[in-house]
């Protein structure tokens, strides 16, 4: 999620990656390098929901996707944060680069488990380039993915630092930083086809979905009926521990699973304590695991 400011000086030079030490402008360059980095310097760039749509339909390759997604452009506003952000940086990181595009889903390519956000954090996955990543939310939702046997570190801190998911990907339901961590209906609605076509491109492995806040639930649903699948009507609530059993031809099911975000606004609160998150996560996990057999 977005945070407050409390940034250094603008600096947009070239300053050393922190597990590399190759130095990256403030953007990230398309293809300079990056570690996970999905694009190409020639990737296709989606100026407008138009081209969103377009290219979403188009592209049929996770890699692919993601190299198109991470060089996005169409939502003013969001590009317009995301690299002030990048460039004028806060003060605890003005000696690192950030990624400043969006962020790309993230894992493995044949899912079991798919774990839904709202959107990067502006000094997080914005800065590491990876979902979920440098930023406190992250750090409680790697541990829990460690702890049920779905990652195979405890924390994420950077892109290439060794970290991987195990039958598990994540996605953020807006792949930009948005201001107050509020993106618009428009930004939501523009960014939805890149969500839509991920899905429908992993779909065929997956048997869970844990949706992080009522934002990562509602999209999650609106996805899914999107692409044929029936949806409980009236529209399942959003809580802690919902299910709802999506099923597509009467017989592929998903369970879609609600859980709090692990924001600090939640974990300070104990609103979403340690077990409570862990419950959900290995609910996907044994959902999972009895699909496939293990």
């Amino acid at each position: 999620m977005s945070e407050p400011h409390g940034r250094a000086q603008e600096s947009s030079a070239a300053l050393p990656h922190p597990l590399t030490g190759e130095r990256f402008p403030s953007p990230v360059p398309p293809g300079s390098g990056w570690p996970e980095d999905p694009a190409v310097p020639t990737a296709p760039v989606a100026h407008d929901a138009v081209d969103v749509h377009r290219m979403a339909r188009e592209i049929d390759d996770l890699r692919a996707l993601g190299g198109a997604m991470s060089v996005c452009r169409a939502c003013p506003r969001l590009v317009e944060w995301r690299e002030d952000v990048a460039s004028v940086k806060r003060a605890a990181f003005r000696d690192q680069p950030y990624w400043g595009r969006p962020i790309v889903g993230w894992g493995d390519e044949r899912p079991g488990v798919l774990v839904i956000g709202l959107a990067p954090a502006a000094n997080g996955g914005n800065r590491t380039g990876r979902i979920f990543t440098g930023d406190r939310s992250g750090d409680w939702l790697f541990a829990s993915l460690h702890r049920v046997g779905l990652a195979v570190q405890e924390r994420s801190e950077h892109a290439g630092d060794g970290q991987q998911l195990i039958g598990t990907r994540m996605v953020a339901t807006v792949r930009c930083a948005p201001p107050e961590n509020k993106p618009t209906i428009t930004e939501r609605d523009t960014c939805a086809p890149w969500l839509l076509k991920e899905i429908s491109l992993v779909q065929g492995s997956l048997r869970a979905v844990v949706c992080l806040g009522s934002y990562g639930w509602d999209a999650a649903l609106r996805s899914f009926r999107t692409l044929g699948y029936d949806v409980p009507r009236p529209k399942p609530r959003f809580g802690h521990g919902s299910e709802a059993v999506v099923t597509s031809g009467g017989s592929t099911s998903v369970t879609v699973l609600g859980s709090f975000h692990p924001s600090q606004q939640n974990t300070f609160t104990g609103k979403l304590t340690e077990p409570m998150l862990d419950a959900v996560l290995a609910r996907a996990a044994e959902l999972a695991a009895e699909a496939s057999g293990a």
